[in-house]
């Protein structure tokens, strides 16, 4: 078997429905009914393959990015990485200076 690396572009892809169901065949896991997530790795290594609400689809999920369209669109963290990667949100906000007043800071009126 040729060993290959999942996210070998550097960002996250999109798997197809049965790619996934090929990788929990090879881990020995039921696939019917298609689970809502399978969780890979541990550490700075972890990833999460979620499945997309249309179930064509399971968008990859690391701490620094997601396949899925909303995060490409916001730019910035999607409900799937606060949800499965909450602690990268949190030392991001801890990290930035806060205006006790607001997120913008101050505004002066002239």
């Amino acid at each position: 078997m040729v060993e290959k690396t999942l996210l070998a572009s550097g960002s996250p892809i999109t798997q197809r429905i049965d790619a996934v169901k090929a990788l929990l065949a090879w881990k020995q896991v039921s696939s019917d009914p298609l689970p809502e997530f399978v969780e890979m790795g541990d550490g700075d290594s972890r990833l999460v393959l979620v499945l997309s609400k249309k179930k064509d689809a399971y968008y990859t999920v690391t701490a620094k990015g997601c396949s899925c369209p909303a995060a490409t669109y916001h730019n910035g963290p999607c409900k799937h990485q606060k949800k499965y990667f909450p602690q990268e949100e949190e030392n991001l906000r801890d990290g930035l200076p806060g205006w006790p007043g607001g997120a913008h800071g101050p505004v002066e009126v002239i």
